[in-house]
């Protein structure tokens, strides 16, 4: 490795940290929906960390950290806007948060609709993102259902995942294939609970 690869991997390093460090106090005070009640800084981990694993760029791992920080924060004294993260990470980095966040003030039908329909047309790298926010939510919804979700509730929201990951893949077959197999796996466990 070269001095300049090694200053770019710590720059990156050095990034991806300030970004969970980020997260970390914007979420603070938030929980997962789950009956684990998680911390909800858990999610954003674990999506950066299926982007890391599977090859995505480093933009894409540091947006996973940052990606419900804007919509999550909406109601915070001091809510994170797009115009914070560009300042602290740069456009492109805020550009990727920009094209997965959802438009709180739209009805939370309409929202989903839009997820279905943005999803082709993403950059690869938010395509990258969206796969893995849903994967991460695809493992929740199995192993920790929200309170007050019943069965119909969870398939729906499976069925859902799987239409946004349609038009989500092609950027990534690691990913696409990470995601067909958690698919999958809670399609069954729920299949299990109806026996």
């Amino acid at each position: 490795m070269t001095t300049s690869d090694s200053s770019t991997a710590a720059n990156i390093l050095a990034d991806t940290l300030r970004a969970a460090v980020f997260a970390a106090r914007v979420h603070a005070g938030h929980r997962r929906k789950g009956s684990a009640a998680e911390p909800y800084v858990n999610h954003v981990l674990e999506v950066a960390e299926i982007l890391a694993t599977h090859g995505a760029p480093p933009a894409a791992v540091i947006a996973a950290l940052l990606h419900d920080t804007v919509e999550d924060s909406d109601q915070d004294p001091e809510p994170c806007t797009l115009e914070h993260l560009e300042a602290a990470f740069g456009p492109e980095v805020a550009g990727l948060v920009a094209e997965v966040s959802d438009d709180k003030s739209l009805p939370k039908e309409v929202r989903k609709g839009l997820q279905i329909r943005h999803a082709p047309k993403a950059s690869e790298a938010a395509k990258q993102l969206k796969l893995a926010d849903k994967i991460s939510n695809l493992r929740a919804i199995a192993a920790s259902p929200p309170k007050g979700w019943d069965h119909a509730r969870r398939l729906e929201y499976v069925g859902w995942a799987g239409r946004v990951a349609a038009g989500a893949k092609g950027a990534n077959p690691a990913l696409d294939a990470l995601f067909d197999a958690t698919y999958r796996d809670a399609v069954q466990r729920l299949a299990a609970e109806e026996g």
